[in-house]
């Protein structure tokens, strides 16, 4: 019996198991004089459809869930505590607020509403402390090897943090000066209010590295490099994102991005041409069922200390100049059962190993140098030619001159018995000659015009 697609999970396995003996009933109309009691029973129906739908839900979250381990509170001593700390993500859509302590085997959180967080030391994947510069937060994340239920829902990121200043501060609607003697010292205040928060987070984390590791547990603190961070955009915002020791990680917008460098096989930038303005970041997981994860709209300016970076941590990169279909290639290098190897299955034929594919400049480079090659032998063969050539030329060249030569000689010769005297004479002579010859054609003319 086929049922809808919006058809409850429940409900389709209840058709599926009394099918074949059973009538149902697909819809049912109730009529009543009091329209009040109708509006009652709609209500509650919803209700339980509402709670029966939640409970589902829940259940399925919790399927897959890894079973923690109780937490042992510390009782004979000190506990190390953190107050007023407000936590993310949020129970039921609210604003969380409450203490943090650290225990025996693990840390608590308890909310001022009762609400409990416990995060055993042994499922800390990643602990990360970043202090309040230029952020108007500092702190304390960690990132959970399998998650746990916040509320109604599974968690893998946790965060507990104190804010330096609100987030929306109101602004006087009249100008302030800079000398301004309040205002100064609302920035003093401020300045020693990030550095006590800063001492009391670096404090904290000193003493729950030092419980962890009084009770066997191995746990450490990563500050973010700052001089490494970049601007992107993992989710639909520009953030900044900060690499640590483990972990490429934005932590002051949510949903939170924590990437862990032991994961990532390779990393490949896309959209790298001179006309573009920025690139973006394709980080491809070891695990190649999962699809890589992505920052866009990195500045070109970024992208050199970024492979530098890449280079420290040994991570292989790769960039070409437009985006790809990732779903396809990694469904193709999936299958590829040789992908990391230089041959085929053969082990005869040539074929690109690992990420070379993806090395479209490096190929191009390659085939310039080949063209290079070509065009260095074709230049000696062009330069012997052009030897050859500029031999006969000269040849030529050398028997022009010795013919104009022999002609020079010839004038010389023939102009040996005069000197510089002789021919001012014979120049003189010939003028006046012609001078004598010009005025004998004149004078007929004239003697015709009488007549």
């Amino acid at each position: 019996m086929a049922v809808g697609k919006d058809c409850p999970e429940n409900t389709a396995k209840l058709v599926q198991k009394y099918a074949p003996y059973a009538t149902f009933i697909r819809e049912m109309t109730f009529r009543s004089l009091d329209s009040h009691s109708l509006t009652t029973a709609f209500r509650q129906i919803s209700e339980l459809r509402k709670r029966a739908r939640m409970k589902e839900i829940e259940e399925k979250e919790e399927a897959n869930l890894v079973k923690q381990d109780k937490l042992v509170r510390t009782k004979n001593e000190r506990v190390p505590r953190l107050s007023d700390l407000t936590m993310r993500p949020v129970f039921a859509g609210r604003k969380t607020q409450g203490n943090l302590e650290s225990h025996t085997n693990g840390l608590r959180f308890i909310s001022t509403r009762g609400e409990i967080v416990d995060i055993m030391y042994a499922n800390v994947k990643h602990a990360i402390f970043q202090p309040c510069e230029n952020e108007i937060m500092v702190l304390i994340h960690f990132h959970l090897k399998n998650p746990i239920m916040v509320g109604k829902k599974k968690q893998q990121d946790i965060q507990f943090f104190t804010e330096v200043i609100d987030a929306s501060q109101a602004v006087d609607a009249g100008k302030r000066s800079m000398y301004d003697p309040d205002e100064m010292d609302d920035e003093q205040r401020e300045r020693q209010l990030k550095k006590r928060l800063n001492e009391a987070f670096k404090d904290f984390a000193r003493k729950v590295e030092g419980v962890a590791r009084k009770n066997g547990y191995s746990l450490e603190f990563d500050i973010p490099y700052r001089d490494l961070s970049f601007i992107g955009n993992p989710h639909k915002e520009m953030v900044s994102i900060q690499p640590t020791l483990n972990c490429l990680c934005n932590l002051t917008e949510t949903p939170f991005f924590v990437v862990d460098l032991s994961d990532i096989d390779h990393v490949h930038f896309e959209r790298v041409t001179f006309m573009s303005k920025a690139f973006d970041m394709v980080l491809v997981n070891k695990d190649f069922t999962k699809q890589p994860y992505r920052i866009d709209m990195i500045a070109n300016e970024e992208k050199d200390s970024i492979q530098e970076w890449l280079t420290d941590m040994e991570i292989s990169y790769t960039e070409g100049p437009m985006n790809l279909n990732w779903k396809q290639i990694m469904s193709h290098v999936l299958g590829d059962d040789r992908f990391y190897m230089d041959t085929e299955e053969d082990e005869v034929t040539a074929k690109e190993a690992g990420w070379e594919f993806l090395r479209m400049f490096g190929r191009d480079e390659a085939d310039d140098e080949e063209g290079s090659e070509e065009e260095s032998g074709y230049s000696e063969v062009s330069e012997e030619e052009s030897e050859e050539d500029a031999d006969s030329a000269d040849e030529d060249f050398d028997t022009d001159e010795d013919d104009e030569s022999e002609f020079d000689g010839d004038e010389d010769l023939e102009e040996q018995g005069m000197d510089w005297e002789d021919m001012e004479r014979e120049a003189a002579a010939d003028d006046r000659r012609k001078k004598r010859d010009g005025e004998e054609d004149v004078r007929p003319a004239k003697r015709k015009r009488r007549r």
